[in-house]
């Protein structure tokens, strides 16, 4: 005889305090129910709009002035939005217009920030400044110099050693957006490089993911990153060399 089992009590149910995943939605007859349907195909929406979203150059660089530091607006090797989806490799290097930008700059700095749209410019918009008004007082009181700010159109992670390596800077971070998910298409991830400089590969770097209000907030993420690029220049190293031993040392 089949039983009824009481949606409270299905196993999964509880699991949803936890997670935005879809979980424990239900089901009517051998599909889900309408409602979740919709949702879904709103988070899809959502989703392809975040990827083809632009970075709103003027109100960054507006809102970074209050960190007293330059603010350059450089450009990658892609054209239009299209060919940043096709040609990964264009949105990794600079374009010759940007790189003369950087030759003014000749005095070897300790942390260059580069801020870049990557697969979600939306994310880039709503969640860097936040991250950077908790990040920046950590890195000043330990006596971290800076080079520009530099905001990034149609870049990807690997840009920073471009721009890291003109800018002299000792070690790269990049705050991207990241490849939209179907319940967070506003997530930044961190990159952070020791010595950067062109040719590098995505085990020379550090990545803390999944930075938004209703994932890693800004708080976290700026501790997380402050310990490992204090780490990066004590062990003048970054990648799969260097371990995020924080939660071992507070405990």
């Amino acid at each position: 005889m089949k039983r009824n089992i009481p949606h409270e009590i299905e196993p999964l149910k509880a699991l949803q305090e936890f997670t935005t995943a879809r979980i424990a939605i239900g089901r009517v007859g051998t599909s889900i129910p309408l409602k979740q349907s919709l949702d879904f195909k709103l988070a899809h929406a959502h989703a392809r709009d975040a990827v083809y979203s632009e970075l709103n150059i003027n109100y960054l660089t507006d809102v970074f002035k209050q960190f007293s530091l330059p603010v350059l607006q450089l450009h990658s090797r892609v054209t239009h939005r299209r060919q940043y989806l096709q040609r990964p490799d264009f949105g990794r290097k600079l374009n010759e217009a940007s790189l003369s930008q950087l030759e003014d700059y000749f005095i070897q700095t300790d942390i260059a920030i580069i801020i870049a749209d990557g697969l979600s410019a939306t994310a880039v918009n709503e969640n860097t400044f936040g991250l950077l008004k908790e990040l920046i007082p950590l890195l000043l009181a330990a006596g971290f110099k800076f080079a520009p700010i530099s905001l990034v159109e149609q870049g990807r992670v690997a840009i920073g050693d471009d721009i890291g390596y003109n800018l002299k800077a000792q070690l790269s971070l990049v705050l991207i957006g990241e490849r939209p998910g179907l319940s967070s298409a506003d997530s930044v991830g961190a990159y952070l490089t020791y010595a950067p400089k062109p040719g590098l590969t995505d085990e020379s770097r550090n990545c803390v993911s999944n930075i938004r209000p209703k994932g890693l907030t800004y708080k976290k993420a700026a501790k997380k990153i402050f310990y490992l690029i204090s780490e990066a220049f004590k062990r003048k190293l970054s990648g799969v060399e260097l371990k995020d031993n924080a939660g071992l040392i507070e405990s």
